[in-house]
């Protein structure tokens, strides 16, 4: 379908024209017509597939039609609240009277309050920075009638299900929810029986599968070789990057080591202030730097579409996560490319990824490589097994 077959206002209308959105992707096409028609959604569907135009373009026109519509939409990261607050401004004209206004932690507590008085009609925030002004009592929720939860899973995996369940307890009992999440675990399913009533379910692709404009591969290596081999990876194609690890301050660690060695690169990660963060971000976009080393903070929420290729340095603590770090490649139709360096310690969450994936490995020639690392250190039971045997025959 095409926008202009969708019932939506003229401003709206004219402002998709003027950003060249012609034809919906699949998510936007089912979500758009039941959200107008104001139906719940438990919506499952990959980063990079259009959910943030999904909700937001129903949500303003159901607050441009109706002044009684106040709408919240809660992510799981400071940055994808300012995607999404950036997106629902480029689709209001310069002359609405309509405001919205990003409740994020790192950011002025103060400057939030003043645009808060202002009776804003959408806020897009994190949960912790909601509940801070719910505590506060510089919000009030009752009036919030139109709900949307984004990266629903990620929200859950971070901890905020006791935040999400209080901000429900705070917004308008008659409304309108609209639940999207990439996978559908337990906790989703649990959570959308508590806050949706009698939800249409849309599902977007197989909900575990990742690109498949992506090439995945796997290289296994020492602990020892890991930076080499980084180095060589990114030597091979001139193109950004993004490198993820999971420990905070290692992060900047390799991005000063990868300097050494004549590769831009900056940090990212949740002990940034908010200022910093925003212009580590800014400096990918504006390719000031090539190489951008993340923690899982970024796995979600940053959209650069020039991410040509992703290596996990460290595999994900979080099996799910694998496909919202690859995700970050491959957008848009263009093609991606995804490494992850691993040590023979790694086969079990390598097997976990293939389950979530659906794929068979390893290969014979990954099975070649750990046969091969394992004979150079065997364990101390396989030497304690070998000494009794040759005991035995000497008996």
């Amino acid at each position: 379908m095409n926008f202009n077959e969708f019932p939506l206002p003229e401003a709206i209308q004219h402002k998709l024209e003027a950003l060249e959105f012609k034809a919906a992707t699949p998510i936007q096409e089912q979500a758009i017509p039941v959200a107008l028609s104001g139906k719940d959604i438990l919506g499952s569907a990959q980063t990079g597939t259009g959910k943030t135009a999904a909700f937001s373009i129903p949500l303003l026109t159901k607050v441009m039609n109706n002044a009684d519509v106040y709408g919240l939409i809660v992510t799981p990261t400071r940055e994808l609240a300012m995607q999404v607050d950036v997106q629902i401004r480029m689709l209001l004209s310069l002359k609405s009277k309509i405001r919205s206004v990003v409740l994020i932690g790192g950011a002025s507590m103060d400057r939030q309050m003043q645009m808060l008085s202002k009776n804003p009609r959408i806020i897009v925030g994190t949960p912790g920075r909601i509940i801070d002004h719910l505590n506060r009592n510089s919000v009030d929720l009752s009036a919030f009638n139109f709900v949307v939860l984004d990266e629903t899973d990620r929200m859950l995996d971070m901890g905020f299900s006791a935040p999400i369940s209080k901000i429900f307890d705070h917004v308008a009992t008659e409304r309108q929810t609209l639940l999207f999440s990439a996978t559908l675990p337990k906790g989703i399913q649990n959570a959308s029986a508590k806050y949706l009533n009698n939800p249409t379910r849309i599902e977007i692709e197989r909900t575990n599968s990742a690109g498949k404009n992506i090439k995945q591969t796997t290289q296994f290596v020492n602990k020892e070789g890991k930076f080499d081999a980084l180095v060589k990876a990114l030597s091979q194609h001139e193109e950004s990057a993004i490198v993820f690890m999971n420990r905070k301050f290692a992060t900047e660690k390799l991005a000063k080591r990868l300097k050494e060695v004549g590769i831009s690169a900056s940090a990212i990660h949740g002990d940034l202030r908010q200022n910093k963060r925003e212009r580590v971000i800014s400096g990918l976009r504006n390719n000031k730097f090539r190489v951008l080393i993340a923690t899982d903070v970024a796995a979600r929420g940053i959209d650069v579409p020039h991410i040509h290729q992703v290596i996990n340095f460290d595999l994900p603590r979080q099996t799910e996560d694998y496909i919202h770090r690859i995700g970050r490649t491959g957008r848009n139709g263009a093609n991606g490319l995804a490494l992850s360096l691993a040590t023979t310690a790694d086969k079990g969450k390598l097997e976990e990824i293939d389950e979530l994936l659906g794929v068979r490995t390893p290969s014979p020639s990954i099975k070649r490589g750990q046969r091969k690392m394992s004979r150079k250190k065997p364990n101390s039971q396989s030497r304690w097994r070998h000494k009794r045997k040759s005991r035995s025959k000497a008996a």
